[in-house]
């Protein structure tokens, strides 16, 4: 059982201890209208006045209705600077140009939108001495299911040890808006597309795998499976050690 005001305590501790660290001037995360950017977004700004959530739409209807209106009632709710950066020009003219020599299969377009994600977040922290912060949680972390270099790069995470159900209960305790609470979790990175559909499993089944509970067998070999093919995104890059070094 978590003790939700230790737990939302520790981790804005923990961000404004990186600020100082850092000598950053503020924050960045993507807003995308999801709990998890939700959950991040209100840690951050009880953290530091100066942080900012950027919304990037990038070619899904949902990217531009629902996902875009939930973002921003995280944003007025509780007071988060808020940009607006629309990406699917560039996604279009990024894949037009790769394919004049290359063949892009259709899920190494969709991971293109993270990318360029992670991309306008970086020019902006550089720019402004802000620090980008990550999103991902640990039941994602555990399956493997975010974007090498796209999503899962960043400079600090505050929630990347809690499983969804525990981002639920904090998102509960916090007061975030219940549409980001109901709704069903989402990449958005092509229509109709949810996590649980594209993983093949519950958050609420890994979650109980994750904490040591049965599952049984053919979810138990699903989740290993997909632990293991992932397990590249959870390493470094691969570096030339000389012999007796």
């Amino acid at each position: 059982m978590l003790n939700i005001e230790k737990e939302i305590e520790e981790r804005v501790a923990f961000i404004e201890k990186i600020l100082v660290e850092s000598k950053a001037d503020g924050l960045v995360f993507g807003n995308s209208g999801g709990k998890d950017s939700a959950l991040v977004g209100i840690l951050c700004k009880k953290a530091c006045k100066n942080t900012l959530g950027v919304i990037m739409p990038c070619e899904t209807r949902r990217n531009y209705a629902e996902d875009k209106e939930d973002a921003i009632k995280v944003a007025e709710k509780f007071s988060i600077q808020t940009r607006i950066v629309d990406l699917k020009g560039i996604k279009h003219a990024l894949v037009s140009a790769v394919e004049e020599t290359s063949t892009l299969t259709p899920g190494a377009k969709a991971n293109i939108n993270p990318r360029l994600r992670m991309t306008v977040l970086y020019s902006i922290a550089l720019s402004e001495n802000r620090l980008v912060v990550g999103t991902g949680n640990k039941s994602e972390g555990y399956m493997g299911y975010f974007t090498k270099w796209g999503d899962g790069a960043y400079d600090l995470n505050p929630i990347s040890d809690l499983t969804v159900t525990e981002i639920y209960e904090l998102l509960r305790y916090l007061g975030a808006p219940e549409i980001i609470i109901s709704k069903a979790p989402s990449a958005a990175l092509f229509d109709g597309q949810t996590d649980e559909g594209e993983m093949g499993i519950k958050y609420s089944d890994l979650d109980r795998y994750i904490k040591g509970e049965s599952v049984g067998e053919e979810l138990t070999e699903l989740i290993s499976k997909a632990h293991q093919r992932s397990e590249h995104k959870r390493k470094g890059p691969f570096n030339y050690q000389p012999k007796g070094e």
